[in-house]
This record gives C-alpha cells, structure tokens and sequence, in this order.
C-alpha cells in the first residue's frame, strides 16, 4: 500500500468522503482517514440516517394508533415492538456505511482505519490497532466535523443522560423525557419518544424554539407540537441533573432570573448544540489557530497553512450534511485546478418532525434587519386539495421576494413533505427567480407542490386557491 498522496483526509463523514469520491473521479491519488468502525460519520451513523428511520417508523406506529379510525381502517392488538424498530434502523445504517465503503474502493480510494494527526506541513500519521502509518501528500483536508455539546455540570452518560447519539438507543420507551433544547435535534428525537408513548417535557433558554427558523414558522410549530403532547417551558436555564437511584431530578429557573424549580425524569436528552471536533489533530504542527468556537476559519476551503484545507462542522456555516457535502466537493475541485463553488445564500434547512419544517434564504426578521424591502406571499395548507384529502392541513407556505424586484429571497414552509418541496425554490433561486416565475410555472393537481404556487401568486395578490 502506498504511503504517498495528492490529497489525505482526515474523516470520513458526508464532507470528507464526498470530497474523496470527487477527488477520486479527478485523478488524484486520494487517502482517507477515519477513527471510527464504520465510514459516514455522525450522519449516517449517529445522526441524520438513524434518526430518520426512527421518525419514519414511529409515524406510522403513531397514525396507527391515532389516525387509522377516521379513515375507516379498524385496528386491533397494536403493539410497539422497540427492538425490532431499533433493529430496522440499524439495518438500514449498514446498508449505507457500506454503500460508501464500496464508493472508495470503486474510486481507488485507499482507507485507513485510525485516528489522524498532523504531524507537520504534507505529512500526516495514522494511530491504528496495528501502531501507527506515515503519510505524505501535497494536500490535507480536515473533515473532523463536530461532537454534542453539553451544559456545565451535566455528565452525559448515554444511558439515562443521554446526547443525541443515546436517544437513538434507548432500551425501552421513558414514561418521562427531559428534553434541554428546542433546536431540531431535540424536537426531532423528543417527538420520535413521544409518539412511542413517552411524556415530553422542553426546556429551551430562549423564549422561543427553533432558533434562526423563521420566527412565524417557529410559533406555529410550537402550537403544532404542542397539540401533539409536547410542553415547553421557554425561557428556562437548567442548572442541573442530579441522577438518583430510580429517577433523574432536573433543576432549572428562569433565564432572566428567579425561583429555582425541579422536575422528575426518567432520561434527559441533552441537545444543546455540537462543537468542533479537534482534538488531538496536531493543528498546531502546522500554525492552525482555531478560533473560541473551535472553528478553523477558512478562505475558500483553505486555511491559513498552505496545503491544508477544510470542510463541514469544523469550519463556519450551518453544521448541516449537505453543506458539508457540497464544500467536499468544491474543495475537491479547487484543489484539481477548477472552479470550487459553494453559494452559502442557497442552503436549506429541514426539520423532520410531523410536519416537516423547511426553508431557505433569508427570514424576515433578517430583511427587517438588513433593511430590505420585500412583499410576501403566504398560502395555508387548509386550502391545498391534496393536504385536506390526506387530513394533514397543519402548516403553510411563505415566499419572501424584494419589493423592487421580485426575485425570490427565502421561503419558509411547514407542512408534511416539505423537505422534498423546498428543492424546487432553491432551484429557483440558484437561477435568480422571481415570484412570478414560479406563480406562472404549471404545477400538477392535486399535489402539495401547488402551495408553494399559491404562495409565489400571493406576493403580488393573486392567489386562487383561497
């Protein structure tokens, strides 16, 4: 095995092995670095990929039990079976670590199994079960991305105090879930163990959830979830989890100050946020000075040593998957001699709750700020055919276009299906579209899509569905 490169990644999360794919099919002689069993990363082994399948079966274990009747399908002897839910995620996790397992080999990809360091400018070591491996190589690209974050003074244990990573493994259903946390990770996981039976309390220190969503999405989606059984205590700082022997005690009070209170729980899901992951990366062999974040700025992928570039959660921009995929692939680019493009306007976001949340672009708390002009063009999903035949109305959809020009500048949906539906406005937007572009495209009936029709007609006052 040669111990020579063009490039060396250290991860193999979605940025790092998306960028290895394309550097393969570019003829770079490509190494990549992983300290885990399995490729993929947090996404596809902790994160996104088991998360999904959890919420997937947990819907349908949930319409079960509470929709079938109206819809004239009678249901008898319903039962959860935890283990083989758990069981079919794991499934479909091994499916797709070994699906980019097989992408390596296929684009002469060489994988090293270990922790990676740098040891210095074009050189990085391999700490492995069989000692460690020198590499040489013209480029190194960090892909560390990132680790949950925790609060002072709460230990996360991953068994009854448990990050995102243990929620994805419970043994058995909680009667009582503390979820510290209204970002997407917790609403996403908290209502995953709510529709399995779970009492779901949120502690959120902001008075709001869904911090940087747009702020009318976030307060319908708080009375959503709510109906759904989730309670939220807003504006709370938690001080503690005291783990006694048969239950948990969590302490919190008011975040501007006030009377302490206690609550009982049976697990604690802490989902507070992910930090950087650096350690022991050796960034200092090569002058790297990662800011108070940990984030490890970057101009155009590269940092400020030469020969070492960045991608994903360790560097600024949303920790998100895709993100991480597409800089991967621009960096890839960049460092074959061609053109590496990365539009940070233009990155969705989802939260695959029932309804999902979607949306991309600017809010309008952000043109308010910005002192942007705009119309906007709102349409509910109670009007939409499809959403009333289907009995799922919960949700609407809002385009944001500038006031002057018409050219779409964010859209904010919440509805079921909406991570699938948002793809068409970032195509609209990567070709600088306006509303009516998209209001006097033809859209199928009955379909979901047409909300977002009657939204873009509904910026210049001629929706029709109304």
């Amino acid at each position: 095995m040669s111990d020579t490169f063009d490039v060396v990644i250290i991860g193999a999360g979605p940025g790092g092995y998306n960028c290895a794919i394309r550097c393969g099919q570019l003829g770079l002689k490509t190494a990549i670095i992983e300290k885990e069993p399995t490729l993929g990363g947090t996404c596809l082994n902790v994160g996104c990929i088991p998360s999904k399948a959890l919420l997937h079966a947990s819907e349908y274990y949930s319409a079960a039990a509470r929709d079938f009747a109206s819809m004239g399908i009678e249901v008898s002897g319903l039962k959860l079976n935890l283990e083989q839910m758990l069981a079919q995620k794991s499934d479909a996790v091994k499916g797709l670590t070994d699906g980019v397992a097989f992408l390596m080999k296929k684009n002469k990809v060489e994988v090293f199994k270990g922790a990676g360091r740098i040891a210095g400018p074009g050189k990085v070591v391999v700490s492995g079960a069989a000692g460690e491996t020198t590499l040489q190589t013209r480029n190194i690209v960090i892909a560390t991305g990132s680790v949950p974050t925790s609060l002072p003074g709460i230990q996360i244990d991953e068994e009854r105090v448990v990050s995102s990573t243990g929620a994805l493994s419970l043994k058995q259903v909680p009667k009582k879930l503390i979820l510290i946390g209204a970002g997407v990770i917790g609403l996403e996981l908290g209502s995953v163990w709510r529709r399995l039976g779970a009492e779901v309390v949120v502690l959120e220190y902001l008075d709001r959830i869904l911090p940087g969503a747009d702020g009318e999405i976030a307060k319908q989606a708080q009375r959503v979830f709510a109906k759904q059984g989730l309670e939220f205590k807003l504006g709370v700082k938690v001080t503690g989890v005291e783990k006694l022997k048969s239950k948990l005690k969590v302490s919190y009070e008011p975040a501007a100050g006030g009377e302490a209170q206690a609550l009982d729980a049976d697990v604690v899901l802490v989902a507070v946020g992910r930090r950087p992951y650096t350690d022991g990366l050796g960034l200092e062999t090569v002058g790297i000075n990662p800011d108070k974040r940990g984030m490890i700025a970057n101009d155009h992928f590269r940092t400020s040593a030469d020969g070492v570039w960045v991608v994903g959660d360790v560097t600024a921009g949303p920790m998100l998957a895709h993100k991480a995929e597409d800089e991967g692939v621009a960096c890839a680019e960049l460092i074959a001699g061609k053109a590496g493009h990365v539009d940070y306007g233009i990155i969705p976001g989802v939260v695959y709750t029932r309804p999902e949340i979607a949306w991309v672009g600017k809010t309008e708390e952000e043109l308010k700020a910005e002192g942007v002009a705009y119309q906007v063009g709102r349409f509910p999903f109670t009007a939409n055919s499809r959403a009333r035949t289907n009995h799922d109305t919960d949700g609407f959809v809002k385009i944001l276009a500038g006031a002057s020009t018409d050219r779409v500048l964010g859209a904010h949906l919440m509805g079921v299906g909406v991570g699938e539906m948002i793809a068409e406005i970032c195509v609209a937007m990567e070709f600088g579209a306006s509303s009516e572009d998209i209001a006097r495209t033809c859209h199928p009936h009955p379909t979901l899509t047409e909300a977002i029709r009657q939204a873009a007609m509904g910026v210049e006052g001629w929706t029709m569905q109304m």
